[in-house]
């Protein structure tokens, strides 16, 4: 009977048919990258009914609801704006992120159930590093977030939001920071849980006091002058700057303090989600792998 091979064989026959067992060197990342990437993006272009969805709940905010409060709830000069505008003017902006922050979550929703049985099951088994599978994940939801938020701007564009044409290209970074940092909270999330119905209401307790509580529908000084808590509740939200990233961006403008908290907020929670997605010392272990199964 002979004996089974040793692992030094079993290296010197990877060497020599690599083609076969995969490439692990920057092209192969790159490939995996783009085809992660890829199949999120057909997936989102085969669901028109997911894009429009998207778009009726901030559209139904921008027509109706800042059309009633246009009178109620005007904004008094505060950087960016160099003049006071009208309130459906200053909320385009956070309901351009809202988009972002819904996406995140829906993202990480399907990421629930792709790693019990669909297809992030099996590529959490390949010799790619869990880090580098995240956040091919991520990149591709953060496409689909961006696409999904320009779409909303040029409907809003007839809507007389004064955005300056230079604005909607300065946006483009302050877009991907900002769905990065949602996409990596959703993704931390999706690892606390196991079945989708349990991943629907922690996505309740997360998304609508993050949007809310932020200045997505009105300015932070308004806040302050009804309570200090909340202020402060709304000031520590990274929801907020990442709101307020995008709000500068779009009149051309930098804000440095948002933009480290939002750059900040996505290395913890992805480094968070890393963890707990590792087999051997996160979540993922405690329950026995992707699947539930035993390793």
């Amino acid at each position: 009977m002979s004996s089974s091979p040793s692992v030094v064989d079993l290296k010197h026959e990877a060497k020599a048919i690599p083609g076969q067992l995969g490439r692990l060197d920057a092209l192969g990342y790159l490939i995996c990258l783009g085809g992660i990437v890829r199949r999120e993006l057909l997936r989102f272009f085969n669901q028109k009914e997911r894009f429009f969805s998207a778009l009726v709940r901030p559209l139904v905010w921008l027509f109706i609801f800042a059309a009633g409060f246009r009178n109620t709830l005007g904004v008094s000069i505060e950087p960016p704006y160099q003049t006071y505008v009208l309130y459906e003017v200053y909320v385009v902006p956070g309901l351009a992120v809202m988009i972002q922050l819904f996406n995140g979550m829906q993202s990480s929703l399907s990421m629930v159930y792709d790693r019990e049985v669909g297809s992030m099951k099996v590529l959490l088994t390949s010799p790619y590093p869990r880090w580098m599978l995240l956040l091919a994940k991520l990149i591709a939801g953060v496409s689909v977030s961006i696409v999904q938020a320009y779409a909303f701007l040029a409907v809003a564009y007839f809507w007389e939001t004064d955005i300056p044409p230079l604005g909607y290209l300065a946006a483009l970074p302050a877009f991907l920071a900002s769905g990065l940092m949602l996409g990596a909270i959703g993704l931390f999330l999706s690892s606390l849980v196991r079945q989708l119905e349990n991943f629907a209401s922690v996505m309740n307790f997360v998304i609508f006091p993050m949007f809310f509580a932020s200045s997505a529908l009105y300015p932070l000084w308004r806040i302050r002058e009804s309570s200090e808590t909340l202020y402060w509740i709304c000031e520590c939200n990274p929801f907020t700057h990442a709101v307020q990233l995008v709000r500068f961006a779009l009149y051309v403008q930098f804000e440095p303090l948002a933009c480290a908290v939002v750059v900040t907020t996505t290395l913890v929670f992805f480094a968070m989600a890393v963890i707990a997605y590792d087999p051997g010392r996160g979540l993922m272990a405690r329950r026995g792998g992707p699947a539930g199964e035993a390793l």
